[in-house]
């Protein structure tokens, strides 16, 4: 159990080749529990990181901001390395909900893994990454991390569900990415996502015309797309995003006070009703009753 720490300013040396994490929960560890933390100011370094073999992760109530580069030149080549305020690898099994991630490289990258449940949380500025590649036992220099976690063709069951993913003018990434080389689409060409809808994307469309989401594995050569709304997706992928709605909207338009940090979504936000009620125990986990009003992102609506 993590539980109402401060991490901050890792790697203050900007130490290069060793890729360094403010927390990493290293090798085949279970039940892993990191809630109510604040993980912050951590531009040269990862924030937190279960790193291979782990099971069951839960990840909720979080805020991490600052972690990474937001300058980073982004690539369609590869997702890694990059520094990410949560960072899910080659593992099985994890509840990440209810975090709010804030100004960094990627917020969240779930990598070569399997059944990683998201729910409940808002990106701002922070992208939102889900990938996977060819490494294996058979080809890694470390074959024993392949080899505590799901194989190559294994890698998927993955849910995304209620998230709310925004970015200002000055954003220059997707803030949804859904990756795969196309070295590996012949052999992973079914999606990794088991679930992924009642997902809500604000952006200023005026200020920005980079992909909102890149999508993996699609039918072409490169193996990936990109879309410019969740609807256009459901068109070409209709088992995803039935439900996700894009917003050409300001910041201040969505929530109480961006510059205060507070991402409260304002109660006239209209994609606040594409939200869906939680299973039973991701309800439990972020502590909401029986009955309660669905809501999109990590915080349920100002009146």
């Amino acid at each position: 159990m993590l539980e109402k720490n401060i991490f901050t300013k890792n790697n203050i040396e900007r130490i290069t080749g060793y890729y360094p994490a403010a927390v990493k929960i290293f090798n085949q560890s279970h039940r892993v529990t990191c809630r109510d933390n604040l993980i912050i100011d951590l531009p040269y370094s990862n924030g937190v990181w279960y790193d291979v073999g782990e099971v069951d992760g839960v990840f909720i109530n979080n805020w991490i901001e600052g972690v990474g580069l937001m300058d980073r030149e982004f690539t369609y080549d590869e997702l890694w390395p990059s520094d990410n305020g949560f960072f899910f690898e080659i593992s099985h099994g994890l509840i990440c909900a209810g975090n709010v991630f804030v100004n960094c490289d990627h917020g969240m990258l779930i990598l070569n893994s399997s059944n990683a449940k998201i729910y409940q949380n808002t990106f701002v500025n922070s992208t939102a990454c889900i990938g996977r590649n060819a490494r294996s036992f058979a080809n890694d220099h470390f074959g024993w991390h392949s080899n505590t976690a799901p194989d190559v063709q294994k890698r998927n069951g993955h849910v995304f569900v209620n998230n709310l993913l925004t970015g200002n003018g000055n954003f220059h990434k997707p803030l949804l990415i859904v990756w795969e080389p196309d070295s590996v689409c012949s052999l992973l060409p079914d999606p990794q996502l088991k679930q992924m809808d009642n997902n809500i994307y604000v952006r200023n469309q005026d200020k920005n015309n980079f992909p909102l989401i890149l999508w993996s594995p699609a039918k072409n050569d490169k193996c990936q797309q990109v879309f410019q709304t969740p609807e256009s997706l459901h068109k070409q992928y209709p088992g995803f995003s039935a439900s996700g709605q894009y917003y050409p909207y300001g910041l201040k338009s969505l929530f109480k006070s961006s510059e205060l940090d507070n991402y409260q979504v304002l109660s006239t936000f209209p994609g606040l009703k594409k939200a869906v009620v939680l299973p039973d125990n991701v309800r439990e986990l972020l502590g909401l009753p029986r009955k309660y009003t669905p809501y999109i992102g990590a915080f349920s609506a100002m009146p």
